[in-house]
């Protein structure tokens, strides 16, 4: 079975747009293994996006106080997820709270692993910070990496 890749953002508020750039990115280079969505991260969409899948991955960008550019990766189907990861999300209930409510109902993919790139300007516009970009070729390697390995 294909995994999935998940890019979770907005590409009009700068460095939350990232998660969606990295799938696009990723497109072309993982269709023989696995799918790619975009989500806006809404959390039911979410769960119905994962719905069936084994090995999921989401790539979201996060504001948790650490300096922008930075890649936190979480094991979701094992550990929990910060509390104040996602506290520029405009949604109530977001991917945090989707990872968290599937985990209660027994619906979680056996494998979910999250790429959180650390945002700094999620201001409105159509541009990542420096801080962001750099990071983006590494992660998505990195994705390609763990969703080619099986």
């Amino acid at each position: 079975m294909k995994s999935l890749i998940i890019g979770v953002g907005n590409v009009y508020r700068n460095d939350d747009g990232v998660g969606i750039l990295i799938v696009r990115k990723l497109k072309n280079r993982v269709s023989d293994y696995s799918h790619v969505k975009e989500q806006s991260g809404e959390g039911t969409s979410l769960m119905d996006a994962w719905s069936g899948y084994g090995r999921v991955c989401i790539v979201d960008a996060v504001s948790s106080g650490s300096p922008a550019g930075i890649i936190h990766r979480m094991d979701v189907s094992s550990e929990s997820i910060p509390a104040n990861f996602f506290s520029c999300s405009t949604h109530s209930f977001g991917v945090a709270e989707a990872i968290e409510l599937a985990r209660t109902l027994g619906q979680l993919p056996s494998q979910l692993q999250l790429y959180g790139i650390e945002g700094g300007d999620f201001q409105p516009g159509e541009f990542l910070s420096a801080e962001v970009e750099r990071v983006v070729e590494s992660v998505v390697d990195e994705i390609v990496q763990y969703v080619s390995s099986s």
